[in-house]
């Protein structure tokens, strides 16, 4: 359930109406519900409450310092992949003890920053990068605790852009490179092993490829306890997905409980990484119907906003549902909704059967509290975006629309032009 509902024909965000919201910052903006944030987290973390587990929501999803600090009220730690999520998530109130740093490419001074503030554990993607944590913590005369990131080569039948869990993709280690690079692990100074990690990718909508990744990494885990390498944390990252259009993604209770059934015996702590399932649902993008444009073969709604605001429909031509702020009587028709940047691929739906918006109308995209403003850019020197929370009858500006002014900040013409 989210809390974006029609009362008399007019959108309400819980008890705000949308066009309200609007009337003061005006569009576009991305707005998202409390109570939805809410609903969704403890929904996922209570559904593990019968194993020992820790929540760390993925950062990329939605980073806002607001969204971020009330998961940190929730108990909620951080997955991070870069030296600015860490710096959100400590600003927010995660605390560092909750905070596992994944992704392939860390910088020295990102692997420092994270030694420095004590994070919980590193996720390992390669040899020359483990080599590099211990050199880090050699240098900063500390520890890093590691687990390394093992693909378990399981199709997530997803968007093969998302997909990060085979063979082919740059993410992890395969099975036989990671005994040799626990190994190695157990040999460095500065090095604790302390898990074992995978991810199969994003937006999935069956547990069939959770379980069989849970299962290899079972495997595997027998086979490290053979060597004398204890694992104390499993992290089986997030990738849980969120029903965009006809999808039916598992409940997280069904989720956990067949994740659960697989295990068995639980001899160490899960930690969850996800995203998507928490925020997506819980925000949308709300934009004004700038133009009504006709050609012979077409119709286009050309809206405010555009692809820099939301990527996912140009990257991945991903599907979110476009509703009216507003409903009304007119006759539905086919028409793609359109932005105003020069490009082709600037669209949020194309061929789309949808209410006759007329010039003025607001339009809400829903679905987009995950993978929304974190993925936006000032394409065509367009100002990103305010994003707006909403809580109960009260909604406040979580962070304010950028103005020209800030989009030549840090630029300098040099003397010898």
């Amino acid at each position: 359930m989210h809390h974006f509902q029609y009362r008399d024909n007019e959108m309400f965000c819980e008890d705000v109406p949308v066009s309200k919201i609007a009337g003061e910052v005006g569009t576009p903006f991305y707005v998202y519900s409390h109570a939805t944030l809410v609903r969704h987290f403890r929904a996922f973390d209570n559904a593990f409450n019968e194993v020992p587990h820790l929540v760390c929501f993925s950062a990329k999803a939605n980073s806002n310092l607001a969204v971020l600090n009330l998961f940190a009220d929730l108990g909620s730690g951080l997955d991070i992949v870069s030296g600015g999520e860490l710096y959100r998530g400590l600003m927010a109130g995660i605390p560092p003890e909750k905070i596992v740093y994944s992704g392939v490419g860390k910088r020295k001074d990102e692997i420092e920053y994270a030694l420095k503030s004590n994070i919980l554990m590193f996720n390992i993607e390669s040899i020359q990068e483990l080599e590099s944590v211990n050199r880090c913590a050699e240098r900063l005369n500390t520890r890093a605790r590691i687990a390394l990131r093992v693909n378990p080569d399981v199709d997530p039948k997803t968007h093969p852009y998302i997909s990060t869990g085979m063979e082919k993709n740059k993410f992890g280690i395969n099975k036989e490179t990671a005994i040799s690079t626990y190994k190695a692990a157990q040999k460095l100074s500065n090095i604790d092993i302390v898990g074992i990690d995978c991810h199969v990718g994003s937006q999935l909508t069956e547990t069939a490829p959770f379980v069989d990744a849970l299962r290899k990494l079972k495997e595997l885990i027998a086979d490290l306890e053979q060597l004398g390498i204890h694992i104390s944390y499993l992290d089986l990252g997030g990738g849980l997905g969120i029903t965009y259009d006809e999808e039916t993604p598992p409940h997280p209770d069904d989720y956990a409980r067949a994740i659960v059934q697989e295990l068995g015996k639980v001899p160490f702590t899960l930690i969850f990484e996800p995203g998507r399932v928490i925020v997506g649902n819980a925000g949308a993008l709300i934009t004004e119907c700038l133009y009504i444009k006709k050609s012979e073969k077409k119709k286009f709604v050309v809206v405010d906003a555009a692809m820099n605001d939301l990527a996912r429909p140009s990257l991945y031509d991903a599907y979110h549902a476009i509703q009216p702020v507003m409903q009304n009587k007119r006759s539905p028709f086919i028409a793609d909704v359109v932005g105003p940047i020069c490009e082709s691929g600037d669209f949020f739906a194309r061929d789309r059967k949808l209410p006759e918006f007329e010039q003025g109308d607001l339009l809400a995209v829903m679905s987009t509290g995950a993978y929304g403003f974190t993925m936006s850019s000032n394409y065509n020197s367009r100002p990103r975006v305010p994003e707006v929370m909403v809580k109960g009858d009260q909604f406040h500006v979580v962070r304010e629309r950028e103005t020209c002014e800030s989009l030549i900040q840090g630029e300098s013409i040099p003397t010898f032009l």
